[in-house]
């Protein structure tokens, strides 16, 4: 192909993908409708975004999409009056293209008939209690999505009062700028009147407090809240439950391993949630990473036992120098060394995967990385493969499957752990690292600790408040 062919064939996508822009943001704002490509967002994204989106279909299975494909079908949409529903505009195009029928309009009335039309529903206050790593990052999952009154509406961040007098400036500065996850997007305002800070046009309350029974909720107008705390602090349902105390809460999720109460992972089993349940955990960042993989291994080829090791970005649990620590070897210096240290993760796989009770030891090692880490799982399969066909499986889990956004999958002879920072996926299978020899593999599984775990949280708290949309096409079991 020459030059001109090529930089021809460039500019028409990228034409198109900007024609897409203001219709996937309209129709976002207006009817409460998200898109993707093949698990990839692509509301509130930019042209090059969208087109890269469009790439990663060929860069995993080989196939071409462009937005030349997916753009009759965004139009066709907008036309057909579809309300509160994720479609994936890659997976559509796809399908209608194999369905062998000419007329476009019949195909999607036939596909989307539960959504055209459809009533919005009512939207879930959510309160972040503790603004650390992950509430900060959480903060930025819920401001990106805000704009519908239907789904999360992010009302307030609790912390306790700091010291400095400008606490409040600190607090907006620490989500405007992060030196991992790089700087927010869209604008960040302090109201110090209303003691709050403005995202992108959302006022979120800022609220100083000891305890978490001691707030008024209802004070600040926020209702029947949605608590998620990322302090750690509490980890049992006692603990917990002071929130439930709290006037306007009415359910409580943890961002931590929980004691006693049901530890989730979204795509495994979350089915397990129950309209009762008002204190929930949202497990662990590796156990989120891990399980979605295991679940999906062992329904496809059994899994015998196995060890997990994780290669884990330090944490704000260890020292920046070797000082008193009360756990062994964390005292040591997290950027000078490599720290042995042991993981819960393996034991709490079978919390939601009860299949994987007894069958999994574990380990881990704390590397001098500020974000990104590693599973390595070591298995004994009950039945044999070979390395293309594990690596085929869980590529079509990344596409296909109901863990597509749970699983991702990486082929880049070139990836390494800073290639994955900002990644939405619980965890991403590094194909060319795979190892199978009859019953036994060995399976890299890459994972942001930090941003693929908040997007855990987040499918979550959809799920939890019943405002996660229906997804189309269906995903293949």
């Amino acid at each position: 192909m020459s030059q001109e062919k090529v930089y021809a064939d460039w500019k028409e996508r990228e034409a198109t993908a900007e024609a897409m822009v203001p219709v996937i943001g309209r129709l976002y704002r207006d009817r409460n409708v998200e898109f993707s490509v093949y698990g990839r967002l692509i509301h509130k994204r930019s042209v090059i975004d969208i087109l890269k989106a469009h790439r990663y279909v060929r860069q995993v299975e080989g196939s071409e999409l462009s937005p030349l494909d997916t753009y009759p079908v965004l139009k066709a949409v907008d036309e057909l009056g579809v309300n509160s529903a994720h479609l994936d505009l890659g997976k559509l195009a796809v399908k209608f293209s194999e369905s062998g029928n000419d007329d476009l309009e019949a195909f999607l009335k036939t596909e989307l008939e539960a959504v055209i039309g459809a009533e919005g529903r009512e939207g879930q206050d959510v309160v972040l209690y503790g603004f650390g790593r992950i509430g900060r990052l959480l903060a930025r999952l819920l401001i990106e999505r805000a704009g519908s009154e239907q789904s999360l509406r992010l009302r307030a961040i609790v912390v306790r009062k700091g010291s400095a007098e400008n606490d409040l400036e600190k607090r907006a500065s620490l989500l405007r700028r992060d030196s991992v996850h790089g700087s927010f997007k869209g604008t960040i305002q302090i109201d110090e009147e209303n003691q709050a800070i403005i995202a992108n046009g959302n006022m979120i309350k800022v609220i100083f407090a000891d305890a978490p029974d001691t707030i008024d909720y209802t004070q600040y107008g926020i209702s029947n809240a949605l608590v998620v705390d990322n302090t750690g602090k509490w980890r049992d349902k006692d603990g917990l439950a002071l929130h439930l105390r709290a006037t306007g809460v009415s359910k409580v999720l943890l961002t931590a391993p929980g004691k006693g109460i049901k530890n989730i992972v979204m795509g495994v089993n979350h089915h397990d949630i129950e309209d009762g349940d008002d204190i929930l955990s949202a497990a662990s960042c590796t156990t989120n990473a891990i399980t979605p993989v295991l679940k999906y291994l062992n329904d496809k080829f059994g899994i015998e036992n196995g060890h997990v090791e994780t290669v884990h970005a330090y944490t704000n649990d260890q020292n920046l120098i070797d000082n008193y620590h009360k756990g062994d070897r964390r005292g040591r210096a997290a950027g000078l060394n490599m720290v042995l240290t042991e993981t819960g993760a393996a034991k709490a796989v079978s919390k939601a995967l009860p299949a994987m009770e007894g069958k999994l030891t574990g380990n881990a090692i704390r590397v001098p990385t500020p974000n990104v880490s590693m599973a390595i799982l070591n298995l004994n399969l009950e039945s044999e493969t070979d390395k293309e066909e594990l690596n085929a499986a869980l590529r079509d889990a990344a596409l296909h499957s109901s863990l597509q956004k749970q699983i991702d999958f990486s082929n880049s002879p070139e990836a390494v752990s800073s290639d994955f920072v900002g990644s939405r996926a619980a965890g991403v299978v590094d194909a060319l690292a795979t190892i199978a020899d009859k019953k036994r593999c060995v399976l890299y599984v890459w994972y942001d600790n930090e941003f693929g775990y908040s997007c855990q949280v987040v499918r979550m708290m959809r799920h939890v408040a019943k405002v996660a949309l229906p997804a189309f096409p269906k995903a293949n079991v």
